[in-house]
């Protein structure tokens, strides 16, 4: 259990939202009248992931693909967020988003019914600042009057939420979710504190109990 932890920051893509409605619209738009199936797509994105290369950039360049909207509207909270959250915050954890997202997150937070939980929101949009940019995680810090010692980030990607958060001392918990969970560490940084694969063990970590 880490027993210094009073905060504790979530990203939200495919950590406690589900994008994969919204990841496989977007492939399809890209794909749509090109000679790349969908099917191609994935198993090159999966072949950049594992070589290191961030996936979709390093794919939509390989086929020479023109980039789609994502809609954030075929999002959906896993089934396990809600009741992590309501446990968490029962424990008197302090709970904040450190996200790149497009804008617009606090609404829908509010239309998950999981705005109540959070007390910072550091959003990529609204604030000017993405991730893994150490600005975004200062300025979440900032706000909620917390020293990094004293912060954990969970989050699905090594190079986004695990090491910009490790090297400014915060712990770190990689939940493997989503296309993150093939990424393999490429540095020390990149190493997690604790790995976990579902919430329910972020709730074993920081109350002893599921």
């Amino acid at each position: 259990m880490m027993q210094d932890v009073n905060w504790i920051f979530f990203d939200l893509g495919s950590t406690l939202i589900d994008e994969t409605k919204a990841d496989l619209r977007r492939i399809r738009e890209m794909t749509e009248g090109t000679d790349v199936t969908e099917e191609m797509f994935c198993e090159k994105r999966l072949e950049m992931i594992r070589q290191g290369l961030s996936g979709d950039p390093a794919t939509i360049a390989f086929f020479r693909l023109t980039k789609t909207p994502w809609h954030s509207e075929d999002e959906t909270p896993y089934p396990d967020s809600e009741p992590a959250l309501s446990a968490l915050k029962r424990q008197n954890f302090k709970l904040g988003i450190i996200a790149n997202q497009n804008p617009g997150t606090e609404q829908r937070l509010a239309e998950w019914n999981l705005l109540q939980y959070f007390d910072v929101i550091a959003a990529s949009a609204e604030l000017g600042i993405a991730k893994p940019d150490p600005g975004i995680f200062q300025w979440a810090l900032k706000q909620a009057g917390c020293a990094a010692r004293n912060a954990a980030m969970i989050g699905d990607r090594m190079d986004n939420d695990i090491a910009p958060a490790k090297r400014l001392g915060m712990h770190t918990v990689r939940l493997l979710r989503g296309l993150g969970a093939y990424h393999v560490p490429q540095t020390a940084d990149e190493q997690p504190e604790y790995t976990i694969r579902s919430l329910t063990e972020l709730l074993i970590l920081f109350i002893g109990t599921a």
